[in-house]
């Protein structure tokens, strides 16, 4: 059943096993004793594919152990060897006859079928009183018998136990030992491990071990000379076992909440605190660097201005005239999302018998969103006030402040003012534009481009 040969185990500079080599046949009871630190329970965990030697070759029940990968180790302990502890490794919240049950969950089985196996395993053991007793209302000896019936949930053709008698008294550890003993006597292959010679001396072989190496085999057997290796076949994982992997993973986070009410709260809590605030800063982050490129946009930062001539200070760029074949040259360009024409000139604008100096921007429909500029009542100029040179405007915030001082913007709407002599119907007010990092006094109406080049 097992087979190992020179199997070595090293941790940095340190041999734990040093060319350990043996057999153990199916059937046996076998007892591996030594002090602390020989290596014993190293051997221990190797044969129970819980830990991989640094050299060597292990074979067990005719599978090379060494050459499995980790599922496949995993299928062989669930399938094959049953594991007792000297804590025992109960888990706290589950009663004992779900402690005894959980092996089979991972074995796809269903929940009458682990129920029924886990109480005549515990019956079986005189513990069919304590089905739904939870770890900590059992005693030390009872405990142990509850990770035995664990063991065997799933067959357990091997059972490794790890110093099991070493938490308990004399009387328990006794009927441990002889549960182990009518468990070999029913065909269970058993290795136990221990540093007392006298719980040794209930095992039908014994293996001393020191400074990981063997000293002594009483009962020391030929390993078979021709072994039949078999390969591990893939797994298919079901839909059933994965319904109960899933059921009895939310049923044992669900007992553990219910168990630690107030740690659980304090847990969703902090996470809820936890996500809520990064939320809050990533938005807050995001609506900030969303309002600092708006800002930044109106600011002109995305706006090219193109003005005659060759560059600032050119003699010539006076002589030097866009025309419309510039304009829609400009607007056929794919990659520009808005183009207008702008042209100003200064001069007086009057209402009664208030007159300011002012300046007239003669723009097109585009310029008010090219400029980020934003209506405060009425409208902005649209395609018929450029195309038929209409006397109207619109006033920004210093000209409605200045010559309307102390009136709605919705009740200037209408009303006529002169610039330059010329008269122009108020149809809309912007707002005040507080994005300026230097606010300016200048007022300004703004016309349509065309009636500043045919009229002023």
């Amino acid at each position: 059943m097992i087979f190992l040969k020179n199997i070595c185990k090293n941790i940095g500079e340190n041999a734990i096993l040093k060319n350990v080599s043996l057999s153990i046949e199916k059937g046996e009871f076998v007892a591996i004793i030594g002090q602390s630190g020989s290596g014993k329970t190293s051997l221990l965990n190797i044969i129970g594919t819980l830990d991989t030697p640094s050299s060597g070759t292990y074979i067990f029940d005719e599978y090379e152990v060494t050459k499995l990968n980790n599922d496949e180790k995993a299928r062989l302990r669930r399938e094959k060897i049953g594991f007792i502890f000297q804590r025992y490794n109960l888990l706290s919240l589950l009663s004992a006859k779900e402690n005894v049950s959980l092996p089979a969950v991972y074995a796809g089985k269903n929940l009458q079928e682990r129920s029924q196996n886990a109480k005549k395993l515990l019956n079986d053991l005189e513990l069919a009183h304590k089905l739904d007793s939870k770890p900590n209302e059992l005693s030390g000896g009872q405990q142990q018998r509850v990770s035995i019936a664990r063991a065997l949930m799933n067959g357990g053709e091997l059972i490794l136990a790890d110093e099991p008698t070493g938490a308990l008294d004399s009387k328990s550890g006794i009927m441990v030992l002889e549960i182990l003993q009518k468990l070999n006597e029913q065909g269970h292959t058993i290795v136990l491990v221990t540093h007392d010679p006298k719980i040794a001396t209930q095992a039908k072989r014994v293996i001393e071990i020191k400074d990981g190496e063997i000293l002594s085999d009483t009962k020391k057997e030929k390993a078979q000379e021709k072994l039949t290796l078999k390969t591990m076949p893939k797994e298919k994982k079901t839909f059933t076992l994965l319904k109960n992997q899933a059921f009895e993973c939310f049923k044992i986070a669900y007992s553990s909440i219910l168990a630690h009410k107030l740690r659980s709260v304090l847990t969703m809590l902090g996470i809820i605190i936890g996500i809520a605030s990064v939320v809050c800063v990533v938005a807050l982050g995001l609506g900030s660097q969303a309002k600092v490129l708006e800002s930044i946009a109106r600011l002109g930062t995305n706006t090219i201005e193109i003005r005659p001539g060759k560059g600032f200070g050119d003699l010539r760029s006076g002589k030097t005239r866009l025309n419309f074949s510039d304009l829609e040259t400009l607007r056929s360009l794919e990659y520009l999302e808005a183009v207008d024409a702008h042209s100003n000139t200064s001069g007086v604008a009057t209402y009664t018998n208030i007159s300011l100096s002012a300046r007239a921007e003669g723009v097109g429909t585009n310029n008010f969103a090219i400029e980020g500029l934003r209506i405060d009542a009425g409208r902005i100029l649209n395609n018929d006030d450029v195309k038929n040179s209409t006397n109207v405007a619109v006033l920004d915030f210093n000209a409605k402040k200045n010559l309307f001082p102390n009136e709605k913007s919705e009740n200037i709407l209408g009303r006529v003012v002169l610039f330059n002599s010329q008269p122009f119907k108020i149809i809309g007010v912007l707002q005040k534009d507080t994005d300026k990092p230097i606010e300016d006094n200048v007022v300004r109406l703004y016309i349509p481009y065309t009636t500043l080049m045919n009229k002023l």
